[in-house]
């Protein structure tokens, strides 16, 4: 299958006309096309530009027009923003198969976030041009989409009672836990992971400060729950970890 010659804009990203069938079933797996027959996730293929960034490259800035969303393949995207006093203040860590800037699109206003890429990443940009079309042919996709938004903002209250109710350690405990309690093979044995991004990104992911977050991971290890060795955390004793929880 041939495909046009990748093209660079004045950001500097790559960007080439993604192959047909690869970016139809990547997008059928998304949320929001999961509902989609053949032919409209064809055109809306048609409308879908694939993204090559680089590691630390601004995908955008906040401010920046937004005519269309954004969906991770690989790679991992930063979504934030700085405070006056100039400290950032990370609001999501997306990896492959999520995507970010509907809500923006579909309000027809500016970004408003930062989004940069933590690891090479293989991006799709989904136009506007091509979803209104779509809308405008079948109006029960906004129904479908309007449900995969609202997934998202479930998750976003959740971020906030967490920050507003849970301790920094329980804050820390549950990021080190989310993955292992969706194993379906958790158990009371040490469990290694590795972490996906750098101390301070996670910290204020957390809402902690960079020195909060690294003292807590020392209390956890005086306290033989884990074993730090850089990026690597040991959970030495998953369920007695989870009862911190509690």
């Amino acid at each position: 299958m041939s495909r046009s010659r990748p093209t660079d804009n004045k950001e500097g990203l790559v960007s080439v006309r993604a192959p047909k069938v690869m970016t139809r079933t990547f997008l059928s797996n998304l949320a929001l096309f999961h509902e989609l027959g053949s032919d409209e996730l064809d055109r809306i293929a048609a409308g879908t530009t694939e993204l090559r960034v680089p590691k630390g490259r601004t995908l955008f800035q906040r401010g920046d027009p937004c005519v269309g969303f954004h969906a991770v393949m690989y790679g991992q995207v930063k979504l934030g923003f700085l405070s006056p006093q100039g400290t950032e203040k990370v609001i999501e860590i997306l990896g492959p198969g999520q995507s970010f800037g509907e809500a923006a699109m579909f309000l027809d206003r500016p970004y408003p976030v930062n989004a940069e890429c933590l690891a090479d990443s293989l991006l799709l940009h989904i136009s506007k041009a091509s979803i209104d079309s779509e809308l405008a042919r079948d109006p029960r996709l906004a129904r479908r989409m309007i449900a995969g938004l609202s997934r998202r903002l479930v998750g976003l209250v959740h971020d906030v009672e967490a920050y507003s109710l849970r301790s920094g350690m329980q804050r820390v405990i549950g990021y080190l836990l989310r993955d292992l309690d969706r194993r379906t093979d958790a158990s009371s044995q040490p469990v290694r992971i590795v972490l996906d991004t750098s101390k301070g990104v996670i910290a204020s992911r957390l809402n902690l400060t960079p020195e909060h977050f690294s003292r807590i991971l020392g209390e956890l290890s005086n306290e033989g729950l884990i074993s730090v060795r850089g990026a690597e955390i040991t959970i030495l004793d998953p369920e007695r970890l989870r009862g911190f929880l509690a």
